[in-house]
């Protein structure tokens, strides 16, 4: 390639791309545009390609060079009525905001094509990188966004099927203090309300609660309840486990939205369980809640600093950083 008059190279082309790959200019940009119907073969002679020669795709060329456009960094969040979210994002700006970039927040509504059209929306929009909480359980789709020189890191969820950084509560050690907690105050049947099944987080607490459950004498497993993504699916959840023979002497709740949901049902009842959560909300404060949680605003700085560390120097070794998390104990845990 030819130097500019400055003295650096220009930026590598599509044309180039194609060339490189074998394959028609139009197919180059199918691929890279993380169109489906482009096979898997001729997918990875083209991320192959771009990867050699560097290349990022520049869909906002002209917004940039009119000076309509900064540099942004991309986050995609599960759920916007989520205020876990809102943290986080708040965490993710503070961190690159001094450093002269905006962020650019989306949803996938826990939707996995969802999610993958607005990955390649911002990747479009010159995002210079993008974090993601993704509802994704493969995320090898992502290889085109890192193909074309944009870098991802997963947040709250980590990689699966990819090279790529991560951040994420310890949630083993989260479902272990929560159950231990649940022993030394005296229950013996404890209920957990999860969210999707499918979710990282959800495993992760449900195996760590295992640890120091199963095995003792304690009723759990039956007392097990999933897919309690709301508030209305929670509180279904407790209605049932409440109409039980032998209902629980404590609920878990797996999340915050899980949370609100169980103390909506429960507070017209006349002999309440115990009750701790996962998740600190400004609310659980208020009501004496007891709950598991970690520092949200370090998850999300530490996102965004991997994903600044990487524009630095691409050649870096995948990093996963696991953010401890702490019991704090109110008054929702009392004595069974």
């Amino acid at each position: 390639m030819t130097p500019h008059e400055d003295g650096a190279a220009p930026r590598p082309t599509l044309a180039q791309v194609a060339a490189r790959a074998g394959v028609s200019l139009k197919t180059a940009s199918r691929a890279l545009g993380g169109e489906s119907y482009v096979s898997e073969k001729t997918l990875s002679s083209v991320l192959a390609a771009a990867a050699e020669l560097d290349y990022q795709r520049n869909a906002a060329a002209s917004l940039l060079a009119s000076g309509r456009l900064a540099d942004s960094l991309g986050l995609i969040t599960g759920d916007f009525t989520n205020p876990f979210y809102s943290a986080l994002a708040q965490a993710v700006e503070d961190e690159v905001r001094p450093r002269g970039m905006h962020l650019s927040v989306a949803n996938s509504r826990e939707s996995a094509e969802q999610e993958k059209r607005v990955a390649h929306d911002l990747a479009d929009r010159q995002t210079k990188a993008v974090i993601t909480v993704s509802a994704m359980t493969d995320h090898a789709d992502y290889a085109t966004l890192q193909a074309r020189g944009i870098p991802v890191v997963f947040v709250d969820r980590p990689a699966e099927n990819l090279a790529a950084d991560s951040v994420v509560f310890d949630n083993r050690e989260g479902g272990r203090l929560v159950a231990q907690h649940l022993i030394d105050r005296g229950h013996r049947r404890i209920a957990f309300i999860g969210d999707y099944a499918w979710l990282p987080t959800y495993r992760g607490r449900l195996a760590g609660m295992g640890d120091v459950l199963d095995g003792s004498s304690v009723t759990w497993r039956e007392l097990l309840r999933t897919d309690a993504h709301d508030v209305a699916s929670s509180r279904e959840c407790v209605r049932e486990l409440l109409a039980l023979n032998e209902p629980p002497t404590a609920i878990v709740a797996g999340n915050n939205r899980v949370l609100l949901g169980v103390m909506e049902e429960i507070a017209t009842t006349d002999a309440p369980p115990a009750v701790i959560g996962f998740d600190d909300p400004e609310w659980a404060t208020v009501l004496g809640i007891s709950v598991v949680t970690g520092d949200v605003e370090e998850l999300g700085r530490s996102a965004a600093r991997l994903a600044l560390a990487r524009l630095g120097d691409r050649t870096r070794e995948p990093e996963t950083v696991v953010v401890p998390m702490r019991l704090i104990d109110r008054s929702s845990t009392r004595s069974a």
